[in-house]
């Protein structure tokens, strides 16, 4: 299916214009399912998770209805948060820019006047808040009697908040001759009541998974004691590939708590809850969003209508009660079909929690174990030689070589130099302290029986994780490699692993046991890995020496 797809739904050519060049090319689902049905005037209920492409679902039929430069407001869309309404009129303007619609977003934290003065300008849409909406309304400067198109955004998000009353006035004082939509990612109850209430007849849609998370996330959990937990975090960020990552708590103190803490191990994070003024929120967001801040540790209240696309992992610092709140945070990355990774931090008393979950999401979390000191260390040293070979080939040292020459000029040695630079490269290691881990009681914790799992797993078994010896299950996946040095060659293990780290690309933390002999080393690796190691043959090298990988 091509874009032309959306020429054959029978879309104003404008729109049709607009999104091909916006780079739109297949239909996602919800748009082929809810287009055709919305473009006949049905009220709908659609059902879909966020990032699927719904706003495009509703607003091509929304601005499809619209008559540009006819006084009074046409359409209007409800959402739960400033962020989420402000990102909806921002897409629906984009939509409709060859047509000349006027779109305005409307929420609390804004001064009114400016909100007012855009109203008297004229607007055909309306993205708002229901708080906001309401304050307008009942000014006496919206009026919404000319309104034939309404949108509930996000429909569950909404009552959850506690705006049910301020909606059905809303609605109540909207002509009952329109168009209604609502859009949600659970159907609920309460949603139902609601639409049973304001929409006519409705067709309903519903675009869900198989499993309510992404097939593209990642999803595992650690188990650790409550006062470990801070702890288990920096490990896993050492050893993490993180793009941008957002952290839940439970509680609005738990965010800034957690945000020094990480800041004061050399990670800098930064709170996101209610207690931020708008402007404050607003800033915190945009940093997050370029990129100045790449951890935010927030509360489910505060990240509610926070769509932003490219969040490489989500952690759950405290792990939700209510299964749907997971399911939300967790469908925070993973978006767009990009891969994401989602990591719960589990305590022995949050078993039953895991398994709620488990059974709501249709999915099996995976076990995994926490990277050792040892790992950390390994992996801090192979991230050292690997930027030492990009400075090395970059050959732009030149005034270091000349700090390098007079320092052998006074009778210094060369590798007491370069270990000397290197100690002061590594400073910053220092604010990143490996904190100990305790034990967990295995009895503590006993997950029910897997042997009549309802759901597939993906990857690995349970009880596996990354790094080390991982129990009986992972050994039995491991295959053993053969490095030709050994304990006679002066090598140590943490050579062995830098070395193969830095030229196969593989992580440290994926590696298993290594065992140094007087004239070899055996590696354990996954399986899944070996042919990547064995492909870098001939590239390996400890010191100056090449060495050689081989099946054992």
């Amino acid at each position: 299916m091509t874009t032309a797809t959306f020429a054959r739904f029978g879309l104003h050519p404008d729109l049709v214009q607009t999104v091909t060049e916006l780079g739109f090319t297949d239909p996602t689902p919800i748009q082929q399912a809810a287009i055709p049905l919305l473009l006949e005037g049905r009220d709908l209920i659609g059902q879909a998770q966020t990032g699927t492409g719904k706003t495009a679902a509703f607003g091509l039929p929304l601005l499809q209805r619209i008559t540009p430069r006819q006084q009074g407001v046409q359409a209007l869309v409800l959402a739960p948060t400033r962020e989420l309404a402000i990102q909806v009129a921002e897409a629906i303007q984009r939509y409709g820019q060859q047509r000349g619609i006027t779109v305005l977003a409307v929420y609390g934290g804004q001064a009114y006047q400016q909100q007012i003065r855009s109203l008297r300008q004229g607007v055909e849409v309306i993205v708002g808040t229901p708080g906001r909406l309401l304050d307008l309304m009942n000014q006496g400067t919206l009026d919404l009697t000319t309104v034939r198109t309404v949108v509930l955004d996000e429909a569950d998000e909404m009552l959850s908040m506690g705006f049910v009353e301020d909606i059905e006035l809303i609605l109540d004082r909207i002509p009952a001759e329109r168009q209604t939509m609502l859009f949600s990612a659970t159907i609920s109850k309460r949603v139902l009541g609601l639409s049973a209430r304001y929409l006519r007849d409705p067709e309903t849609v519903s675009i869900t998974p198989k499993q309510l998370t992404g097939a593209t996330i990642e999803q595992r959990y650690y188990l650790v004691n409550q006062q470990d937990k801070v702890a288990a975090l920096t490990r896993l960020f050492e050893m993490e590939t993180i793009d941008s990552a957002l952290i839940f708590t439970r509680t609005r103190i738990g965010t800034g708590e957690l945000a020094n803490q990480l800041t004061s191990r050399g990670f800098p994070a930064e709170a996101l809850n209610g207690d931020l003024s708008q402007d404050a929120r607003i800033q915190v967001l945009n940093r997050f969003r370029n990129g100045q801040v790449k951890v935010l540790v927030a509360t489910d209240v505060a990240a509610r209508g926070l769509d932003i696309d490219d969040i490489s992992h989500v952690f759950n610092f405290d792990l939700p009660d209510d299964p749907e709140v997971y399911v939300h945070r967790v469908g925070r990355t993973g978006r767009a079909g990009r891969e994401g990774i989602a990591i719960s931090l589990l305590t022995p008393k949050d078993r039953w929690i895991l398994r709620r979950i488990e059974d709501y999401a249709r999915y099996k979390l995976t076990r995994a174990e926490l990277p050792t000191i040892q790992q950390i260390e390994n992996h801090r040293q192979a991230l050292l030689m690997e930027q030492l070979e990009v400075w090395i080939r970059r050959g732009r040292c030149r005034r270091e070589r000349e700090v390098v020459e007079m320092l052998l000029q006074t009778g210094h040695q060369a590798e007491d130099i370069a270990a000397a630079a290197l100690k002061l490269a590594r400073g910053e290691e220092k604010k990143r302290p490996i904190d100990p881990i305790t034990p967990i009681k295995e009895e503590q914790f006993n997950p029910r029986e897997r042997k009549n799992d309802r759901f597939p797993r993906r990857g690995g078994q349970a009880g596996t994780g990354p790094g080390g010896r991982r129990g009986h299950d992972r050994d039995r996946d491991m295959v053993p490699l053969r490095l030709n040095v050994g304990r006679a060659d002066g090598v140590g293990v943490n050579h062995v692993v830098a070395s193969l780290a830095h030229y196969s690309g593989v992580a440290a933390v994926q590696l298993g046991k290594i065992r140094l002999e007087a004239d070899h080393t055996l590696v354990d690796v996954p399986e899944p890995l070996v042919g990547r190691l064995l492909s870098k043959n001939g590239a390996y090298r400890i010191g100056r020496r090449a060495v050689n990988l081989e099946r054992a």
